[in-house]
């Protein structure tokens, strides 16, 4: 089961069984993946993005990334992996979908902040 023994106990104290507590759990776990999935599809149909990345070789405030993939992997709902640019990549520690247009990242080092990404830079 996905929660921790106090959620457990606290969940079972408001009130649900521990079918309800085990249905909450599963759904929990399939919408990490769901959301893992709309991720790596934000990516996996551009070749560049726009994100709102603090780089100090950039003078844009919106700096474009040419992006080779993002490859996320699930445990209960926990979401990581990596993101491959061009020329270097980051891990990849949490994420997710804004809006259609605009996603964001939780990245590891060397960045080691959320990142928002976007399909324009209109939409950050």
């Amino acid at each position: 089961m996905h929660f921790d023994q106090r959620t457990q106990a606290a969940l079972r104290e408001a009130g649900l069984s521990t079918e309800e507590i085990r249905a909450a759990s599963e759904r929990v776990v399939e919408a990490t993946r769901e959301a893992a999935d709309d991720l790596e599809a934000f990516f996996a149909d551009r070749d560049a993005v726009y994100s709102d990345m603090d780089q100090a070789h950039s003078a844009e405030e919106f700096p474009e990334h040419a992006v080779d993939y993002l490859d996320l992997f699930t445990h209960a709902d926990d979401i990581r992996g990596y993101l491959r640019f061009d020329s270097w990549g980051v891990p990849v520690t949490g994420g997710r979908v804004l809006s259609e247009d605009v996603v964001e990242l939780s990245l590891g080092p060397t960045v080691d902040d959320r990142v928002r990404f976007a399909a324009d830079r209109d939409a950050l």
